[in-house]
């Protein structure tokens, strides 16, 4: 079997990545109520979390060495409007991907980290805002990059994301059974679907705490320090 020149071995080093990365934290998640049984919540958390969170950060500082392997599928950078299109997009998916961090002392396991069911603020407009704050990263980046690597990375995110909306709901429904059906019925996994239908209604005044300012005011110095994150990450050969 010939393998094109263009698959480069960063192809193959990316999928291993993201396979060793979905296996810890969705097997992580997973084992979290037998774990925090045995060992407690914060001792799980930390494990949890010191266990994850390498292998994210090496998994992007990865993606930030090699984003322009393989083939060059497209070539926009250059067409007016695409860099504020993809800069637009990109802020838009931290809005829905950073809801999750809203309670960092659970995070840190400085509170008793715990699950949350919740269905207020972003929640009304998708069940599963992370999943679709990622795919719309993996578009923006995607489109922006236009490599066979980005591709790949692309792919195997959304698809680690589509795997955690069933493993995500499987274990709300084993822990809240009829509470979480009741949840469940009256949101939706696509965005502003369960409005849209009249299941939902949105509460803007449910957006207006301090966890989305500071969400915006990561965006900002997101943008900014964006070339300083890129030279550094270059500083790390991986």
């Amino acid at each position: 079997m010939i393998i094109p020149a263009w698959l480069t071995s960063s192809h193959f080093v990316m999928l291993v990545l993201q396979l060793s990365f979905a296996f810890a934290h969705s097997g992580g998640a997973a084992l979290r109520p037998w774990a925090e049984k045995h060992i407690g919540p914060r001792l799980y958390r930390i494990i949890f979390a010191s266990t994850s969170l390498p292998l994210a950060i090496i998994l992007i500082i990865y993606f930030f060495n090699h984003r322009y392997d393989g083939l060059l599928l497209w070539q926009v950078q250059d067409v007016p409007g695409v860099q504020a299109f993809v800069w637009a997009l990109s802020a838009i998916s931290f809005l829905f991907l950073y809801p999750a961090t809203f309670n960092l002392l659970e995070i840190a396991a400085i509170q008793k980290p715990q699950v949350h069911l919740y269905e207020t603020g972003i929640i009304r407009i998708t069940r599963h805002p992370q999943m679709v704050g990622q795919v719309i990263w993996c578009i923006a980046h995607t489109l922006w990059l236009g490599t066979t690597f980005t591709l790949l990375t692309s792919i195997g995110l959304v698809l680690h994301h589509f795997f955690g909306v069933w493993h995500g709901d499987r274990r709300l429904s084993d822990r809240y059974g009829e509470a979480f059906v009741a949840v469940k019925q009256r949101t939706s996994i696509t965005p502003f679907a369960a409005i849209l239908d009249g299941r939902q209604s949105l509460k803007w005044q449910e957006f207006m705490r301090p966890a989305y300012l500071g969400v915006v005011i990561f965006v900002l110095l997101l943008w900014w320090s964006h070339p300083l994150l890129l030279q550094a990450t270059d500083r790390i050969k991986l």
